[in-house]
């Protein structure tokens, strides 16, 4: 279905539910466990992986079903550092077979890696603009009658 993705429950409640539409009280909630970081995956890429999956983790943003787009994020990440260190040793340019300059074909892998990257780091809260529009909360923290009182009165 078109249109932006669909904000997650827990999400809605905390911000009130501007919108007033229906909250999906079914909504899986996956245990907070990270997953395994895969084999095979690129130094760079695990580089990645070590140094924010912890973090996310007890967040509670990266879960055992999460694996993946992590994953890709980090794939992601790889490929365009990797690209920008080509341009940065061969230049932006580079001349073809006819004599003709021509943008370095690094500039695409760059541009649409970087933007993969970009997409994947919203979904897990890693741009200053997706971490201003989610609270996580411990789940482990007993909320007192007010605050649940206030969390009900919001989802209404």
């Amino acid at each position: 279905m078109p249109g932006p993705a669909p904000k997650p429950t827990a999400l809605k409640q905390l911000a009130g539910n501007p919108g007033k539409r229906p909250i999906n009280d079914d909504e899986p909630q996956p245990d907070r466990v990270a997953p395994a970081i895969p084999r095979g995956l690129m130094a760079l890429a695990r580089k990645f992986w070590k140094a924010h999956g912890p973090t996310l983790e007890a967040m509670g943003l990266l879960t055992e079903v999460d694996g993946a787009a992590f994953t890709m994020l980090t794939i992601h990440y790889q490929i365009a550092w990797e690209a920008s260190q080509i341009l940065k040793d061969e230049g932006l340019e580079t001349v073809d077979e006819n004599g003709a300059t021509r943008k370095h074909p690094m500039l695409q892998v760059l541009r649409d890696n970087s933007a993969m990257l970009l997409r994947y780091s919203r979904e897990f809260g890693l741009t200053p603009s997706a971490r201003s529009r989610i609270a996580v909360s411990d789940p482990d923290e007993e909320l007192d009658i007010g605050t649940m009182l206030a969390q009900v009165m919001n989802s209404l």
